[in-house]
């Protein structure tokens, strides 16, 4: 056999598929810039250039864009049993071609709204893939940092999107400058992924090296409905880690349209929340490369219920210091931002461990599923809320939801270690 040949037998972890990983990091870069166009500009577009006067139909792009994005998440896991993990990938670029264009000179607000459909399809096929195919060549020793690594390429690229949006739109208006820049990430994006080798190979060694289950469990793929209801109710670790998922992208999606309008009137100008938007998720991105590790060493559990009370913190702290607003915006965007880094990879890393090889991919499209329907759940939250409320009763209302959720989840999950084989598919008989 020669070197050549060797190369291509499979092989768990990150030394031995760094070339591939590192290259899928990237891919994963250019995910997280292209949805970051759209986090300091798109709520003041609404508002400045279609002079929208109700939050609720600022707030639609982001229902728009979680709604879609969620049962993309939710197909994406049924659609690998049909297709290679790569097809999924640069089909996902593909139907993102036209977003930044849109972006850039849609002449009605419609147009925006039907722009972020194409973009939750985009974000479910390509961050779906890369994060399961970066999981897939590391194995479950290193699922913690695999996903840390992965959460903080997109959310790191998607705050420095942000924050250079801010400053373009400050030079040369809110459009069709800023915007223009995610051409860039879906050449790249494209043109990286059709370079990026398919994972199934490792799949199949991982489950070839995994225990064997139960005489009672099935041995083939489960179904996606029957994953599902495993991944949302009957397994309990897994519906804790559900139900945190959504909490923290209600809290995204409700800052995502809440702050570039609540800092506006508090006379914050545009580079200012460009520098908002901007911090919160570079530190999310960022700060999941020590939180992913964390989690390997130290658990799923401490990360994601620290997490979630550091983010409800995060949001007080926005009203209590709203007169000073630059302070206000920026302490939060920080306790927002290293909040989220805690939860995101533990969630993440915590429903791969209770999962089986053959129903992985179902488990974290459902996981996403209902951790992505948080955005579409935050914008209308939010959209309601401050109408009828204003936009302080909205934020306060995320505060508490959140530090409930990370009660709930102290509740609910449990540790489990990765030598042990998943009990995804035994929860309806063996009562976890």
């Amino acid at each position: 056999m020669n070197v050549a040949d060797e190369r291509l037998i499979p092989r768990l972890g990150l030394r031995e598929n760094l070339p591939q990983f590192t290259l899928l990091v990237v891919v994963t870069a250019t995910v997280g810039g292209l949805v970051g166009l759209e986090r300091t500009t798109v709520p003041l577009i609404g508002s400045e250039v279609f002079h929208l006067t109700s939050d609720l139909a600022v707030f639609s792009f982001i229902i728009a864009f979680g709604v879609t994005k969620a049962l993309t998440n939710l197909a994406a896991g049924a659609l690998t049993a049909r297709f290679r993990r790569k097809q999924l990938l640069i089909a996902g670029w593909l139907i993102g071609i036209p977003v930044p264009f849109v972006l850039a000179w849609a002449p009605a607000w419609g147009w925006i709204v039907a722009a972020n459909v194409l973009l939750g399809i985009n974000q479910g096929l390509t961050w779906s893939m890369t994060v399961n195919m970066k999981i897939d060549l590391v194995g479950p020793a290193r699922r913690g940092l695999a996903t840390g690594l992965n959460e903080a390429a997109g959310y790191a690229s998607l705050g420095a999107t942000a924050l250079v949006t801010g400053y373009l739109a400050t030079a040369y208006g809110l459009r069709p400058t800023p915007e223009l820049i995610g051409v860039v990430f879906v050449v790249a994006g494209l043109a990286l992924s059709l370079v990026v080798r398919d994972t199934a190979a490792h799949v199949a060694l991982e489950l070839a090296q995994h225990p064997e289950p139960a005489d009672d469990v099935p041995q083939e793929r489960p179904g996606l409905w029957r994953t599902f209801a495993d991944t949302s109710w009957r397994n309990r670790s897994m519906r804790g880690a559900s139900q945190a998922g959504l909490v923290n992208n209600l809290n995204d999606g409700l800052t995502w349209g809440v702050f570039p309008l609540l800092f506006t009137d508090h006379g914050l100008g545009l580079a200012a929340i460009g520098l908002i938007k901007g911090l919160y998720p570079l530190l999310w991105g960022f700060g999941q490369i020590p939180t992913g590790h964390l989690a390997d060493r130290l658990g799923r559990k401490p990360l994601i219920v620290t997490g979630m009370l550091v983010q409800a913190v995060g949001l007080g702290l926005a009203l209590v210091l709203l007169d000073r607003p630059l302070l206000a915006g920026i302490v939060s965007a920080v306790l927002l931002g290293f909040g989220t880094a805690m939860v995101y990879p533990a969630l993440i890393a915590s429903v791969s461990d209770h999962a089986h090889p053959n129903s992985r991919a179902n488990a974290l499209g459902t996981y996403r599923f209902w951790r992505d329907i948080g955005y579409a759940a935050g914008a209308l939250v939010a959209g309601v809320l401050a109408d009828a409320l204003g936009l302080n009763a909205t934020i306060v209302a995320a505060a508490v939801l959140t530090a409930a959720s990370g009660l709930f989840a102290a509740r609910l999950v449990k540790e489990k270690s990765v030598h042990q084989a998943p009990d995804a598919l035994r929860v309806g008989r063996a009562g976890t």
